[in-house]
């Protein structure tokens, strides 16, 4: 089977952005989850899942459009960079997620890089090439 060409980058566009957008909208749908899974010691709970779901769903959108999906890469790793001490905490007090195994717990701070690595790449020429 021979493949336009690019498909498997839009492929890969649609699907990442598919899951930002879609977890972006369950911090709105699901916000009880979310605010388990913040450290006791962050200020503003509510207010930083509400924050952090609309800049999913702006990332998400962003890698959609050409123009704007260089500087939504660069945002949805920051995002995912400043949400990471969520999992963090997760995988450090698995007694309040009894739902979860530890080795998930973990396996979620492991499966974060391969989302840091992701959306890096959304930044490089391969998905952004050069306007003409």
């Amino acid at each position: 089977m021979n493949l336009p060409k690019g498909f498997l980058k839009k492929i890969i566009l649609f699907i990442f952005s598919a899951f930002f957008i879609g977890f972006g909208i369950d911090h709105f749908l699901n916000p009880s989850f979310y605010l388990a899974i913040m450290p006791p010691a962050f200020p503003l709970h509510l207010e930083a899942v509400y924050i952090s779901g609309i800049f999913e769903i702006l990332g998400g959108v962003g890698l959609l459009i050409a123009r704007f999906r260089k500087i939504a890469g660069w945002g949805l790793l920051a995002l995912l960079i400043a949400v990471y001490p969520a999992n963090i905490y997760m995988a450090i007090t698995p007694e309040a997620f009894p739902d979860a195994s530890v080795s998930v717990l973990y396996f979620r701070l492991l499966l974060q890089f391969v989302f840091f690595y992701w959306a890096y790449s959304l930044t490089k020429p391969a998905f952004n090439p050069p306007k003409n």
